[in-house]
C-alpha cells in the first residue's frame, strides 16, 4: 500500500574533486564527506555504482584560480581529467559535470565581475560558461549542470554544445536555485565562498514561488532536459509546483546544510539516521522529484539493499 519508494537508481552522487595526488581531506563540516584527488574519486564513484546508484556529479577544485575562471574550461582541468578517468574505469556510471564558475574565480562568484560597478557581467560570463560545458562534453561528461544562474545561459550552453558536435548531452539546469543559507558547508568543501558581497543578485529571493516557475519555463524554451529545485527540503512546494507545470524529469538537490543539519543531530545522539535521511528524501521524492542529488546517496543504498 506503499505510495512511495525509494530507490538508489533515483540519486545522483556529489563528488568533489580536488588537484593533487593520493589526496584525501575530510570536510569539517560535512561528516563522512571528502575532497578527493582523481583516484580516490574514482575509488568513490565506483563504491556509489556498486551500490547501484546510477550517476556522479563533479565539482572541481582546482590547484590555482584567477579573475577569468580559465581552470573552469581548461582541456586539462580537474573536472575534465576526473570525467576521462572515471569514464575510462566505469563507462556504464553517468558523470554530471558542473557548469559554474564560483570554484575556479579567485573571488568565489559565479560569474565574471565588473569591480568598478560591483557588478556581475552576464553576457561574458555565459561565453565562459558554455566553453565551460563544451570542455566537459568534450572530456566525455553525459550531462552537464549549469549551476550559475546567469540569464540565458542554457541556450548558450545548448547552441555551443551543438555546434561542437555534442547535440546529444543534455542539460539539467540549476533552474530555481534559491539564495540559501543552506550553502554554507558546501563552500567550505567546493572553496567557493565570495570574497565580497553576496550572490542575492543571480540566486533567487527564498520567499519566491512564482519565480521559480518563471525561471524553470524560461530554462525549458532555451532548451533544458531536465529542471532542478535547489536547495530540496526547505522548498518541497516549489518542487510540486515545478513537478505540475512540466513534463520534463524534475531534480532537487538535497544541499549540504541539509545533509550537515542532519548528520549534526545524529551526532549528538538526538535523531536516528537512517530514519531520518530515509523519511526526509522520502518527501523530496513524494513532492515531485525524479531524480534526487544528495551527499546521503551511498548510505540510504545500502540501507536499502539491507
Amino acid at each position: 500500500m506503499r505510495e512511495t519508494e525509494l530507490s538508489p537508481s533515483d540519486f545522483i552522487y556529489p563528488i568533489f574533486v580536488t588537484a593533487g595526488e593520493d589526496v584525501r581531506n575530510p570536510i569539517a563540516s560535512m561528516p563522512g564527506i571528502f575532497q578527493l584527488s582523481i583516484n580516490h574519486a574514482v575509488e568513490e564513484a565506483r563504491r556509489a555504482h556498486d551500490l547501484g546508484i546510477p550517476g556522479v556529479l563533479l565539482f572541481g577544485i582546482p590547484d590555482e584560480k584567477d579573475e577569468a575562471a580559465s581552470g573552469a574550461y581548461d582541456p586539462e582541468g580537474v573536472v575534465q581529467l576526473a570525467t576521462r578517468a572515471i569514464k575510462d574505469a566505469l563507462p556504464e556510471l553517468l558523470v554530471v559535470t558542473d557548469v559554474c564558475l564560483c570554484e575556479y574565480m579567485s573571488h568565489g562568484h559565479c560569474g565574471v565581475v565588473d569591480r568598478e560597478r560591483g557588478e556581475i557581467l552576464n553576457d561574458v560570463s555565459v561565453e565562459l560558461l558554455a566553453r565551460t560545458a563544451s570542455s566537459q562534453a568534450e572530456a566525455g561528461a553525459d550531462i552537464v549542470a549549469p549551476s550559475d544562474m546567469m540569464d540565458g545561459r542554457v541556450a548558450a550552453l545548448r547552441s555551443e554544445l551543438d555546434r561542437e558536435g555534442h547535440e546529444g548531452v543534455p542539460i539539467m539546469a540549476y533552474s530555481a536555485k534559491y539564495a540559501s543559507a543552506f550553502y554554507g558547508p558546501f563552500r567550505e568543501a567546493a572553496e567557493s565562498a565570495p570574497q565580497f558581497g553576496d550572490r542575492r543578485g543571480y540566486q533567487m529571493d527564498p520567499a519566491n514561488a512564482r519565480e521559480a516557475l518563471r525561471e524553470v519555463a524560461l530554462d525549458v524554451e532555451e532548451g533544458a532536459d531536465v529542471v532542478m529545485v535547489k536547495p530540496a527540503l526547505p522548498y518541497l512546494d516549489v518542487v510540486r509546483r515545478v513537478r505540475e507545470t512540466t513534463d520534463l524529469p524534475v531534480a532537487a538537490y538535497n544541499v549540504s546544510g541539509e545533509y550537515s543539519m542532519l548528520k549534526a543531530a545524529v551526532q549528538n545522539g538526538w535523531l536516528d539516521e537512517e530514519r531520518a535521511v530515509l523519511e526526509a528524501l522520502t518527501g523530496i521524492k513524494r513532492a515531485g522529484a525524479e531524480i534526487i542529488i544528495s551527499y546521503h546517496a551511498p548510505d540510504i543504498a545500502r540501507w536499502l539493499a539491507e
